[in-house]
């Protein structure tokens, strides 16, 4: 079938569209004309289903490979992610996102699609504010979200990625504790016992020192100091309030508020929340604790990251790839204007 390159489309006659259209499903019909994009013509070029002129000329694989990856940004890499769907056995559309894919055994005109799909180099970076939009935009009408990161050797690796509304089951029931505690170096010590057991036993803050006296993190003790439970004093007496705390603690580590912010979310919708630094994370965190003597599986790897951050794709994978292996959920936790938007992040077979 002879078609000719013309701008960033290849045109048939009005045979390809009984042929390749309302068989098969490929390209736009637009009056006799069968309008191809550039993926869909290096497909079908590639299984000698079509012969490709350019002014005047046959071009082969090779010449229109060149000449489509001058037309369209990061063509290559899409090609490789669209025959890979299509070899798969899926009906895949270009479109804004990159592709959309109709679920398998369905066609356009029998359903419509379910997955919105975006192709990523593994070398580039990708800011965390577009993958947002894209996931937001994909769940407004009802689409999975896959991400298709390629790496330099071409192969492929598709992970999900979906808004995320992480809910606990550990009610706050630390009204009645009040105690006092003293900031050390990098971390606050609860001295008394009957607080510290209660601290620990009730809502797994913190860990024992000895039997006697608790150890809490920073901010651990910031949430704790603003619900009343404690007082913070410096070594000399001197009594902390919930901004000067701040302050000390971000000396300290710099993105202590943000950490903070997350953490504080997390607790107020029920969770227990401890470190994740044994797993590379900010946090591991557990839906309910019943007993500290008998501490379940957590549920979640939670990374805060800011608005402006940019997603290293290989350092994902890792995080990821861990979550996984440990049978775990790996949620990246956002601020956005005063809220915490978490994006879940995981590896899915096509």
């Amino acid at each position: 079938m002879r078609t000719q390159l013309i701008g960033n489309r290849v045109l048939a006659g009005k045979e390809a569209v009984a042929e390749l259209y309302k068989t098969s499903y490929f390209g736009h019909p637009k009056d006799d004309v069968l309008e191809l994009s550039l993926l869909e013509a290096a497909f079908l070029l590639s299984r000698g289903k079509l012969e490709i002129e350019l002014e005047s000329r046959t071009i082969d694989f090779k010449d229109f490979f060149e000449q489509a990856s001058l037309k369209q940004q990061n063509f290559e890499l899409k090609y490789i992610v669209y025959k890979d769907l299509k070899d798969r056995g899926y009906y895949v559309q270009p479109s804004a996102v990159d592709f959309r894919v109709y679920p398998r055994g369905s066609h356009p005109g029998k359903s419509a699609a379910n997955i919105f799909v975006r192709v990523q180099s593994e070398r580039q970076l990708l800011p965390v504010k577009i993958l947002q939009e894209a996931v937001t935009a994909s769940e407004n009408v009802h689409k999975q979200f896959i991400l298709a990161v390629v790496d330099e050797e071409g192969d492929i690796t598709f992970y999900e990625v979906k808004t995320e509304v992480p809910k606990g089951e550990m009610p706050l029931q630390l009204s009645s504790v009040k105690t006092d505690a003293t900031f050390l170096e990098d971390r606050v010590i609860s001295w008394d016992s009957k607080a510290s057991v209660t601290l620990y036993n009730s809502g797994f803050y913190g860990k024992m020192l000895d039997s006697e006296r608790l150890q809490l993190s920073l901010v651990e003790s910031l949430y704790l100091l603003s619900k009343g439970i404690i007082t913070i004093r410096d070594r000399e007496g001197k009594v902390f309030s919930f901004d000067e705390f701040i302050e000390k603690a971000s000396e300290i580590e710099s993105s202590f508020f943000r950490k903070y912010s997350t953490y504080k979310n997390l607790r107020d919708s029920g969770h227990v929340v401890k470190t994740g630094f044994k797993f590379g994370t900010h946090f591991r965190v557990y839906r309910k604790v019943e007993s500290v003597e008998r501490i379940p599986h957590s549920e979640y790897l939670v990374n805060t990251i800011p608005t402006d951050f940019e997603f290293r794709l290989p350092v994902m994978s890792g995080a990821v790839r861990l979550a996984n292996s440990v049978h775990k959920t790996m949620l990246f936790a956002v601020e956005k204007r005063d809220e915490i938007k978490y994006l879940n992040i995981g590896r899915i077979k096509m």
